[in-house]
């Protein structure tokens, strides 16, 4: 019997990755205060709901990248007996909580735009519009930042979805300031704050069941299990795959386990290498955990066991 440990994490690489990413929730993160404040100091001056909700938006995104910068510096905390894989999970617990404070100021941004197109209150269109400028500009810049790391971190991706849902919000109350201002019509405040908690939730909705999808130890979503196993099956030497698992233990840690029945007159370290190597370089599992067996599976009596030619054997216990 053989075990195999490779990977490592690619200390140096996720470091090195993890430290760009915190720069990026660090600047974005002082960008979004300053238009938060901004926007709350406009909204009451100008009594613009539209604004109001952009700016309790924006303090939720504050909240939640503050969050999400915490999360990602705990990652890069090295494991100890206690947390032998680390703190990964952390920024996937960010991510959860992000997507969760989302849907509640979604959620409050549409009570509100209810409320307020009953009963419409006067707005000051000037300054609704100059605030909402300047938070749209503040938005592009966001966006600009984080763009680079957003397929490969979930974090990142959460902040992205943040300041993009809010630079939509900009859009909406600029144009609703510039229709205010030449026709009056109170209504589309609220018309614009309901637009805005709308475009959030699915997207909201999206993130939070990725972040659980990684919390349960789902497989990864580009990882194929049926293609994985083949894969594996089609390697010189063995002879039988089963115990097969995939899972992530945070944004871009993918492991690995699998019990492998070896082929009679297999050297089991050139197996185990060629393995280790397979599954970097096609399916990019850097983290692999292969057991070794000359036994076959079937007079093992393991679940879940699949033979060379593909046909599955359970046996109960």
């Amino acid at each position: 019997m053989g075990h195999d440990h490779t990977g490592h994490w690619h200390g140096h690489a996720h470091d090195h990755a993890r430290g760009a990413t915190s720069t990026r929730l660090a600047i974005v993160l002082a960008l979004t205060c300053t238009v938060m404040v901004a926007e709350l100091i406009g909204a009451l001056v100008s009594g613009s709901l539209a604004l109001l909700s952009d700016a309790a938006h924006m303090f939720t995104d504050a909240a939640a990248l503050a969050i999400a910068l915490s999360a990602t510096r705990l990652a890069q905390r090295p494991a100890d007996p206690r947390r032998s894989f680390g703190y990964h999970r952390f920024e996937v617990l960010a991510a959860a909580l992000n997507a969760v404070l989302l849907l509640l100021a979604s959620a409050y941004i549409l009570f509100e735009a209810v409320t307020r197109a009953i009963d419409p209150p006067p707005v000051e269109s000037a300054t609704m519009l100059g605030v909402a400028v300047l938070g749209l500009l503040t938005n592009l810049a966001g966006m600009w930042i984080l763009h680079a790391g957003r397929n490969d971190n979930l974090n990142l991706r959460g902040a992205y979805l943040e300041v993009w849902s809010d630079m939509l919000g900009s859009v909406g109350v600029i144009v609703a300031a510039l229709l205010i201002g030449a026709t009056g019509w109170l209504w589309l405040d609220p018309l614009v704050a309901a637009l805005i908690g709308l475009w959030v939730l699915p997207r909201s909705w999206q993130l939070l069941r990725a972040s659980t999808h990684v919390l349960l130890e789902g497989t990864p979503e580009h990882i194929e299990m049926d293609e994985v196993e083949q894969a594996l099956l089609r390697e010189p030497g063995v002879s039988g795959v089963h115990e097969l698992h995939v899972w992530s233990l945070g944004t871009a840690a993918v492991s690995l386990s699998v019990h492998v029945v070896m082929a009679e007159g297999t050297a089991h370290e050139s197996l185990l290498a060629r393995l280790s190597a397979l599954l970097a370089s096609r399916f990019h599992i850097h983290h692999s955990t292969i057991q070794l067996e000359r036994t076959a599976c079937a007079q093992a009596n393991e679940p879940h066991c699949f033979d060379a030619r593909g046909h599955g054997s359970v046996h109960s216990h």
